[in-house]
């Protein structure tokens, strides 16, 4: 069912996981999608170590996760020889795609502007750290680096806390999903008008996007500090109860919920007094702490029992083994197990459906230089 993006081919520079994550993406969608990486090396995430889980041949398990269903071809693009190559690939692409620092691909001779007199349909797309200009912009971009400049490691934990980083790569994987976005808006542009695009994302303007709810009360509100709550902290602009609470055995999140409807249906008067929404934010924190105390008094799915049927919003807190044993989780059909030439594992599949139906390949990342000769016979390189 993966034919949306039918017929056309995407030329993918890009390395770890911000750029490839935009290929990835097209790749599930149907694009044919060709890595072009250094001979002998490759992609540096093939050998890049998110955990102590190796697989045969000694690549990393992301790399596998996120380069299934695309193509690999070696060549060295500083290597004239290597590069008459690649741009006899570009003068045949629909989309290129980058993610290097701004500079290289111009003394490289791969720059737009050069590239558009080899292909002036093309649509490029490239993603920076830090944008393209200013002192900022030769600064590494890694993930941990942007979220600590963006502000967003002063939105999770307590107040008074240090400032907590997300545990995924939030700005790689939002930086990939807006140049996607971007990418596809300028083919469909390409269809009406022949015309293609340069497509720009850097991934602290995409960090700063993913946060516009929070920077929007910010600007709003004489440019006052978030401040986080005391106790158990979910998000700096909203009033008790919400957030996530210790129970007899386990944990449970709360969301928007009337403070004294809450207080009655767990038994307790304490919270009886709080019927003004204006003192749910007011005095979030002493809120907090009652409702803590109450809820350490029973296991989680006895409280759930009872605020469900309220219709209090609420869940419980699991962890990846609870997850995964869940009915909803297995409904989904999130799993899917992909095969390339050593390796065989399990991963993600693409999570839109289309007409009902799942996007997904077994198809698994390629070796390093897997498709040469193919592409090379193909295209006359």
């Amino acid at each position: 069912m993966n034919t949306l993006l039918e017929d056309i081919l995407v030329l993918d520079f890009s390395q770890f996981l911000s750029g490839p994550s935009a290929g990835l993406r097209m790749a599930d969608m149907g694009a044919r999608v060709i890595k072009i990486e250094r001979p002998g090396t490759g992609d540096i995430c093939r050998m890049l170590y998110v955990s102590d889980v190796k697989l045969p041949g000694g690549e990393s398990t992301i790399f596998h996760a996120i380069n299934r269903n695309k193509e690999s071809f070696a060549a060295d693009i500083k290597d004239e020889v290597s590069l008459r190559s690649v741009k006899k690939l570009i003068a045949k692409a629909d989309v290129m795609l980058h993610n290097f620092r701004p500079g290289v691909m111009e003394r490289i001779g791969l720059d737009y502007e050069r590239v558009k007199e080899i292909n002036p349909s093309i649509v490029y797309g490239e993603i920076s750290g830090y944008g393209q200009e200013g002192e900022w912009k030769h600064l590494p971009g890694q993930d941990l680096l942007l979220q600590s400049v963006s502000g967003i490691t002063y939105l999770t934990g307590n107040a008074g806390h240090p400032p907590v980083p997300m545990g995924v790569a939030v700005a790689d994987i939002i930086a990939g999903t807006h140049l996607s976005q971007g990418i596809l808006a300028a083919l469909l542009q390409l269809l009406h008008t022949g015309e293609g695009a340069l497509i720009q994302v850097s991934m602290l303007e995409s960090l700063l996007d993913f946060q516009f709810e929070v920077l929007t009360c910010f600007f709003n509100d004489g440019n006052d500090m978030p401040l986080r709550s005391a106790v158990n902290g979910a998000h700096a602009y909203i009033a008790a109860p919400y957030g996530i609470y210790k129970t007899a055995d386990g944990y449970i999140a709360i969301a928007m919920a009337p403070v004294a409807k809450l207080g009655e249906l767990m038994g307790t008067d304490a919270l009886s007094g709080y019927t003004k929404s204006e003192d749910w934010f007011a005095k979030r924190d002493k809120i907090k702490g009652v409702l803590q105390g109450v809820f350490m008094q029973k296991a989680t799915a006895v409280w759930l029992s009872v605020l469900e049927p309220a219709d209090i919003w609420c869940a419980d807190v699991y962890d990846y083994d609870d997850l995964l044993a869940s009915e909803g989780y297995k409904l989904l059909e999130m799993e899917q197990w992909v095969v390339s030439d050593k390796v065989k594992i399990k991963t993600t599949r693409c999570p839109v459906r289309v007409d009902g139906n799942m996007l997904t390949s077994q198809r698994g990342a390629p070796l390093l230089g897997e498709h040469n000769e193919k592409i090379a016979k193909e295209f006359g390189l």
